[in-house]
């Protein structure tokens, strides 16, 4: 890929800034778990940890795609069966350098919703009912090159591998809170001074973890964001479906009364980034329309109507395995 016809300096910036604080926030929770293994066992501990943690980053499993899709109960799309849709996800795959385009899947539910998982070998990217009928061609385009730059970047290996960390910090705090316990009746009854700092790292070190984890997060948002703009040549695409995915996530008397509505949540404990924000990064690139990548396919090639019938209508809900859609 290239910056040709992008705000390159810019886009430069965003992507530099990206890479570093991934890399921060991937050593801030590596070091959370050095700690631990550090107060729990010494210099052992530590020794310990980092042969785990290298095993981890050199064999960190992947889940199937297949078995994530069928957890959904996602069915298969072919390319005869929304060839518009294949043929822009084979675009984007080979624009990207992906040596497999990601297998494309459909699930039945009305939210508003799309998401990657496996590897660059392989791969496959989820896209909902909803999405589908509500998103024109543009917007769609942006959204796939945004899964598809998660998949180049390895971003799900990189999640992957943060979220291993933190569980692992959490398995190492809680078994040194039980020995806390254990011994608190020794520190109680004794002269043995008590290590403040220690305990507080034990209690509050998986909940630090947990933050970082949700900044990576955020921040591998954003890159996504910035490399579908690579991969496209057009910000206003996917800044159009992230402000209607955004609309979407409220009801219908929600967007009535409350049409200016903000996400309950803190900033921190959000997966995915203020769209705001995120618009107004991928307005900063710019790029002029000459570069916007074209598609020789008819409106007719992403219609799903033929394959799928009539929108899914049901609300979304829980399901057994933990899911919701």
């Amino acid at each position: 890929m290239n910056v040709d016809g992008i705000n390159s300096e810019t886009w430069l910036q965003h992507a530099w800034r990206n890479q570093v604080q991934s890399l921060l926030l991937l050593a801030v929770m590596a070091a959370f778990l050095v700690l631990l293994g550090w107060l729990l066992w010494g210099s052992y501990g530590i020794l310990i940890l980092l042969v785990i943690g290298a095993i981890g980053v050199l064999f960190n499993p992947a889940i199937s795609p297949r078995l994530v899709m069928r957890l959904y109960r996602a069915s298969p799309i072919g390319p005869r069966q929304i060839p518009g849709l294949w043929f822009a996800l084979t675009r984007l795959a080979e624009r990207a350098g992906l040596r497999r385009v990601p297998e494309l899947y459909y699930i039945p539910s009305r939210m508003l919703n799309a998401f990657a998982v496996g590897t660059r070998e392989q791969s496959a990217i989820a896209v909902t009912d909803g999405l589908l009928r509500r998103l024109n061609q543009r917007e769609l385009l942006g959204v796939l090159a945004h899964e598809v730059s998660h998949v180049r970047s390895n971003d799900l290996w990189v999640m992957g591998l943060a979220d291993l960390f933190s569980r692992a910090t959490g398995l190492l705090s809680l078994l040194g809170q039980m020995l806390l316990l254990i011994s608190l009746p020794l520190l109680l009854f004794s002269d043995l001074s008590v290590n403040w700092f220690a305990i507080l790292l034990l209690i509050f070190a998986p909940s630090l973890s947990a933050l970082a984890q949700l900044a990576l997060s955020r921040t591998r948002e954003y890159d996504a964001d910035l490399n579908a703009v690579l991969l496209t040549g057009d910000s206003d695409g996917l800044a159009r479906a992230l402000v209607k995915i955004e609309q979407a996530q409220g009801g219908l008397w929600e967007r009535i009364f409350m049409p200016g509505r903000r996400v309950p949540d803190p900033s921190l404990l959000r997966t995915h980034p203020d769209t705001r924000d995120r618009v107004e990064r991928l307005m900063a690139l710019k790029p002029p329309a000459s570069a916007r990548i074209a598609l020789p396919v008819e409106k007719n090639d992403f219609d799903i109507k033929p394959l799928f019938g009539g929108p899914v209508v049901r609300p979304p809900r829980w399901h057994i395995n933990g899911l919701w859609h």
